[in-house]
């Protein structure tokens, strides 16, 4: 792990570590101070909507528990029980609705909370389409009202809130649908229409801009009021007693806030009433006084940062000091003067600055006779380079001679070597030409069979458009003079073949010899602590003019011998670096 006094700069040091310090102190204080607070407040606000709930659960039960004792009194209404047995004449089935009608009527005038009530029957009577008093046809009981389905597993069931037409347009109404049984038989259904309205109004209450809905025990929502519905939904999810009262804290998404869920649920009730509220209309005054302690931690941080920042310049003015001055120096030059009046640690530093100049000095003047020597070393260097001219010119003379002497195979010779040593020294070029490459190999090989005679044989294949192309010098001469002095030990014959092929992105060389095999020279070079040094060279000088994309490849063929790839980018013209 990394020293931090090691990395950071003191002054840095010190300024982010006071801040840090005191900004998790502040953040400690801010956190401890709003957790308290809105526990506090969220556990006041829930006792105090609970006991509202309560009373609000008590009124609706009442109201709405009168109406299912009114239903239940209507489906035992003897008149209503012989209209719908159907064991009379027709005259005396229409006088019976009509008593029924008036009976229905006069409950829906004497009782407000009522908007209407709905017979389901066989064959039912007429009405007037927007009448208080409906008969409708048992066969239309599935297909017009959401809350039939209840009825296949109970015998009463209440609906959400829903629209039904009325002489005054479409009332919002909550209804109540109860079957209607005689002697086991199912005779039809009784449905009592409640004004939402009513029940709206005693849901809300005194209280403004609430959340709350009313579910019934099987958790089916009935009514509500405010914009609640997503977090109702959220609120499912929660586990909510059904036995008893109380409150959830039910955490939000990227869409909706935290919230508390205040539910009432009585024991001789079958409606539960819910309120939610958002978390953050909650907990506004601990957040104003959260707001408040961090405002007054600022301002304490800002005046701790700067009592840190004048003590962390008191610290690094003296190490600034001996950086200029060690950035400004110059020997033999005006240096800047430290002061001398430090007696701590920056005093011992300053003594050991000044004994380090005076080393340098001494060090600068040992340097400056070491470069005069090796001036006249590189004098010499330049004077040695006219050797490999002057030994050009020699050969050229030895061939003269040779010449006028008869020997034209030793002319020959020296004529071959003096154009590999033209080629070799190439004006001090890196990179020649593949023809002049394949021309200082032609020489060499050329030297080869002047001394094996018809025993050496090779062939080069270079298509024409490879040969304008550059390659380093001297790069073919190692591969091919390893298969001849080694590849061919101890035979009187061998053969070499070099191919060149322009590939999409680079230039492929091949050699092939048919020698003893790259394992058995690598053996014998081994025993002989000799050889290795050229190809190596190669190497070397591929991957440090391209690094390691391109290479040389060395491995063992099939039929015998030695095959050597080597894999160099395209180039049209020398490399400027």
């Amino acid at each position: 792990m990394t020293n931090i006094f090691k990395k950071f700069r003191i002054e840095s040091l010190f300024f982010r570590s006071f801040f840090v310090l005191i900004f998790l102190v502040l953040v400690s204080i801010v956190w401890t101070s709003y957790n308290i607070s809105s526990k506090a407040l969220v556990k006041n606000t829930s006792h105090y909507q609970q006991q509202l709930l309560e009373e609000l659960n008590n009124e609706i039960s009442t109201r709405l528990t009168m109406i299912e004792q009114i239903s239940l009194s209507t489906s035992r209404d003897n008149e209503l029980i012989r209209l719908l047995w159907n064991s009379q004449d027709e005259f005396d089935r229409h006088q019976k609705a009509d008593n029924v009608q008036n009976t229905m009527a006069n409950l829906t005038y004497s009782i407000p909370i009522i908007q209407g009530i709905d017979l389901y029957m066989e064959r039912p009577f007429r009405k007037e389409e927007n009448s208080y008093i409906q008969f409708w046809d048992i066969e239309d009981l599935d297909n017009r009202r959401e809350w039939s389905q209840y009825l296949d597993k109970s015998d009463f069931a209440w609906t959400s809130e829903y629209e039904i037409p009325s002489f005054t347009g479409n009332v919002p109404v909550l209804s109540f649908g109860r079957k209607i049984l005689f002697n086991d038989t199912f005779l039809g259904v009784v449905v009592i229409h409640v004004k939402a309205e009513e029940i709206r109004s005693l849901l809300k209450g005194r209280s403004r801009g609430s959340n709350r809905i009313m579910t019934d025990s099987n958790g089916q929502e009935i009514l509500k009021i405010g914009e609640m519905q997503e977090q109702f939904e959220m609120s499912q999810r929660a586990n909510m007693e059904t036995e008893k009262s109380g409150f959830i804290h039910i955490r939000g998404n990227s869409t909706v806030g935290d919230s508390l869920l205040v539910y009432s649920k009585l024991s001789d009730s079958n409606w539960t009433l819910v309120e939610m509220t958002p978390w953050d209309q909650i907990t506004a005054s601990s957040v104003h006084l959260a707001e408040v302690i961090v405002i007054i931690g600022v301002a304490a941080v800002l005046l701790m940062l700067m009592l840190t920042l004048y003590l962390s310049r008191q610290f690094t003015k003296p190490i600034n000091m001996l950086v200029s001055a060690m950035s400004s120096y110059s020997i033999g030059g005006k240096n800047q003067d430290l002061p001398g009046d430090y007696q701590n640690e920056f005093g011992y530093l300053f003594a050991g600055y000044r004994k380090q100049n005076e080393r340098i000095e001494d060090l600068y003047l040992s340097l400056q006779q070491r470069y005069e020597q090796q001036r006249k070393a590189e004098i010499e260097a330049l004077q040695a380079n006219i050797n490999p001219h002057f030994l050009y010119n020699m050969l050229d003379q030895l061939n003269w001679m040779a010449i006028e002497a008869g020997h034209e195979e030793l002319s020959r010779i020296l004529e071959l070597m003096g154009q590999m040593f033209r080629i070799g020294l190439s004006n001090g070029n890196s990179f020649i030409p593949i023809e002049n490459e394949l021309e200082h190999i032609r020489c060499y090989l050329e030297i080869q069979q002047l001394r094996w005679g018809n025993g050496l044989d090779y062939a080069i294949d270079v298509p024409i458009d490879v040969m304008e192309l550059y390659i380093p010098k001297l790069t073919l001469q190692p591969f091919v003079e390893n298969s001849i002095v080694h590849g061919f030990n101890t035979r009187l014959t061998g053969s070499v073949h070099i191919q060149m092929n322009r590939l999409e992105n680079s230039l492929q060389i091949i050699i092939d010899d048919d020698g003893i095999g790259l394992q058995q020279v690598v053996e014998n070079k081994r025993k002989r602590h000799t050889g290795g040094y050229g190809i190596r060279n190669v190497r070397e000088r591929i991957a440090g003019y391209f690094r390691h994309i391109y290479g040389v490849e060395l491995y063992e063929r099939e039929e015998g011998g030695t095959r050597v790839e080597i894999f160099l980018p395209l180039l049209t013209e020398p490399p400027t670096n």
